[in-house]
């Protein structure tokens, strides 16, 4: 079995759907994982909007939207008017509950990934609809049914021992070789569905392949490989042959759109290969992952945007024996923020984190809690891994520049946004 992840721009259109059936080609014994297609998870998130400030009327409008959207691919694929009962089901459900929903503030996070998995469940549906009249027979899986997570919502870790039975007793007994089933959600354990955070498809991919134990994970992406930076903000960027697992990790952590920082463990714990091929070319390589490779010789830099400054200082000064750090960091985990970045002084800790729903928040509570909070938006954090002097006085330098942390060979800048 080989698992195959396609992610939203790669079937945003009819054509990359066309393209994905393509790449499959004659063979077999396939279970692919889908997101949502195009920016349809963005527009979910109008929807959920919509449901929270209590508009149903813009919360309708975006699902009048992507109803039209999805029409719009569908028609192409069956070459005229066509409609899907199932799909049409799902955008039926939606609509209910932007009309019925009764929305409370404590469920922000449950609600959120009720409506965003819309956009997975839709996808795959005329994904799997249209592989079979193209004649390729298919089994359509519902992840929430497949996949158990924790009970925690927006951000949730896979239950690795509870969901092989689940995704083992779904495929029990198909005709078919090839699944298809959706990336990025999963059902807690009362039943309701979960998201595994942004990108977290190719998590979902990661632990199917674990659990299936199978031979290769393929992430399908708009560019040849692995690069060593975003080259629509580094316009010299190249492609980078081979990388370990280890050093897969370290760049995901640091917010490079590699690959999202839980896919690597599932893999590594049963050594299989990740290859990170073309969407647009399935001849060319791409990069592969694993755990041996060769050393990177170019450097890798990696931006990571919508960053926020938290400057937080204990009003008794305390920090010198660090007795506070234990709080702050109860408190971040309490509102969801993950520090990217961390440098403390002997009063000031400093942290670089996420911009997120719940910064104000967070930075009320700590001021309830006795620290002084100063807060500074529009950062982003810059990671040069393996610099050059040319590098560092390219980036390092400047009254830009608020936090600079440096090794051998990495360099983490947090700066702010131009």
């Amino acid at each position: 079995m080989k698992v195959y992840k396609f992610g939203g721009a790669s079937v945003r259109n009819a054509d990359g759907v066309r393209n994905l059936h393509k790449i499959i080609g004659e063979e077999q014994h396939l279970f692919i994982i889908v997101s949502a297609m195009g920016k349809t998870t963005n527009a979910l998130e109008r929807v959920f909007a919509g449901v929270q400030q209590g508009d149903r009327a813009a919360a309708q409008e975006a699902v009048d939207g992507l109803r039209q959207y999805h029409a719009e691919i569908i028609d192409d694929l069956w070459h005229g008017p066509t409609h899907l009962a199932s799909v049409d089901g799902f955008f039926s459900e939606l609509e209910r509950i932007v009309a019925e929903t009764d929305y409370r503030p404590e469920d922000a996070e449950l609600w959120y990934d009720t409506i965003v998995a819309f956009g997975e469940l839709i996808s795959t549906t005329i994904i799997s609809e249209y592989l079979r009249f193209a004649g390729t027979p298919n089994q359509w899986l519902d992840m929430r049914q497949c996949m158990r997570t924790e009970q925690r919502h927006k951000d949730a870790a896979v239950d690795m021992e509870a969901s092989a039975p689940l995704l083992r007793q779904a495929m029990a007994g198909a005709d078919e070789t090839i699944f298809i089933g959706q990336g990025f959600i999963g059902g807690a354990p009362d039943g309701s569905t979960t998201t595994l955070g942004r990108e977290g498809s190719d998590y979902s991919a990661a632990v199917v392949a674990n659990l299936l134990d199978a031979e290769s994970m393929s992430v399908w992406k708009d560019v040849d490989g692995v690069l060593n930076a975003d080259p629509k903000i580094f316009p010299d960027a190249v492609q980078i042959a081979e990388l370990n697992y280890l050093d897969t990790i370290e760049l995901a952590y640091s917010g490079a759109q590699i690959i999202h920082p839980k896919t690597i463990k599932p893999l590594q714990n049963k050594h299989i290969p990740l290859y990170v091929r073309p969407f647009g070319d399935k001849r060319k390589p791409g990069t592969v992952i694993r755990g041996m490779s060769a050393p990177v010789q170019v450097p890798i830099l990696i931006l990571k945007k919508d960053q926020v400054l938290l400057t937080i200082r204990s009003r008794d000064f305390s920090f010198v024996l660090e007795e506070k750090f234990s709080a702050i960091f109860s408190l971040l985990e309490r509102f969801r923020l993950k520090a990217n970045l961390i440098h403390n002084s002997a009063v000031n800790l400093s942290l670089c984190v996420d911009e997120t729903w719940h910064i104000d928040e967070a930075v009320e509570a700590l001021r309830t809690a006795g620290f002084d909070v100063m807060k500074t938006d529009r950062m982003e954090l810059l990671t040069i891994r393996g610099y050059t002097t040319e590098l560092w006085e390219r980036y390092a330098r400047g009254p830009q520049v608020f936090i600079r942390q440096s090794t051998q060979s990495t360099v983490r800048i947090v700066r702010k946004r131009g």
